[in-house]
């Protein structure tokens, strides 16, 4: 007598299993919080790189303070130390550090030593990658911010605002230019050839936009031929919106358009955040150009 054959168990339907390896998968937001810290702990192991980004607005405020240790001539407002006058555009200079230099020149070194190859072969979300960019780029420049106030406070004597409606203003001002100069860090890293030619392609661009918005001199003093041209990057819209921060409203007189212009401050930095996506979207690249 021929047994019964024994019933089949059914198996699991894919989409159970799917599912469930979905359920345990984290989230992006975790994935881009753990990348952001591994991010930090690179940063901070790179000590040239923390030197150069922290120290930089410290030693440049300190060293044009000291040689201008003077008052500028506000006309019938008075007058406003150059420390004073110096520190917004100190401060809009260490978050394009912060944002631009350092993520365009961190990516193209990544890219050429094929870290992000190997990132790109695993089942990390590229949108969690970026969100570290981001995270790391907003704690280094917020540390570095503190840093530089401190400075002013208490070398220079600097007096910070002490009205609500000016620190909201810094807030928007400072979350725009990271938020802007992160993605347009991100985009220009696809510029450099490789790792070893990204600070030499980086670092003139910053300069070059450091002296003629406005940076190190009054900008009401620059040729109007370079103002025009500071007008169409983001430092010279950066800097403004710190001067009306850190600046008596008398000091309007400094300004070429008699205005703070925040609504095109914030039109300007917007305008470069979504370009930057665009542009970063579509150039991006995860291997060097020799390796297809």
């Amino acid at each position: 007598m021929t047994a019964a054959p024994a019933p089949a168990v059914a198996a699991a339907p894919p989409t159970t299993t799917r599912r469930a390896s979905t359920a345990h998968r984290p989230s992006t937001l975790r994935l881009g919080a753990s990348r952001t810290a591994l991010e930090l702990r690179e940063f901070f192991r790179e000590r040239d790189a923390v030197v150069f980004v922290f120290a930089y607005p410290i030693i440049m405020m300190a060293i044009f303070a000291t040689v201008f240790s003077g008052d500028i001539d506000l006309g019938p407002g008075g007058t406003v130390a150059f420390a004073q006058y110096f520190l917004p555009g100190m401060v809009a200079t260490g978050v394009l550090l912060s944002s631009f230099q350092n993520v365009a020149t961190g990516i193209a070194v990544e890219r050429d030593e094929g870290r992000l190859k190997r990132l790109r072969g695993t089942p990390m979300p590229p949108s969690a990658y970026f969100l570290g960019k981001v995270g790391s780029v907003l704690v280094t420049s917020l540390v570095q911010v503190a840093l530089l106030l401190a400075v002013a406070t208490l070398a220079f004597g600097v007096e910070l605002p002490s009205t609500t409606d000016r620190w909201l203003t810094f807030a928007w001002v400072f979350a725009l230019g990271t938020a802007s100069g992160t993605v347009c860090g991100v985009a220009f890293s696809s510029v450099p050839r490789s790792g070893r030619s990204a600070s030499a392609v980086v670092t003139p661009v910053v300069l070059v936009l450091q002296f003629v918005s406005g940076v190190f001199f009054q900008y009401d003093q620059l040729p109007s031929w370079m103002q025009d041209l500071a007008a169409l990057f983001p430092l010279k819209w950066m800097a403004q919106g710190m001067r009306s921060v850190f600046l008596p409203d008398e000091a309007l007189v400094m300004e070429p358009a008699g205005d703070w212009q925040h609504a095109a401050t914030a039109g300007v930095l917007v305008a470069y955040l979504v370009v930057g996506l665009v542009v970063g979207a579509r150039t991006f690249r995860w291997r060097r150009r020799d390796d297809g």
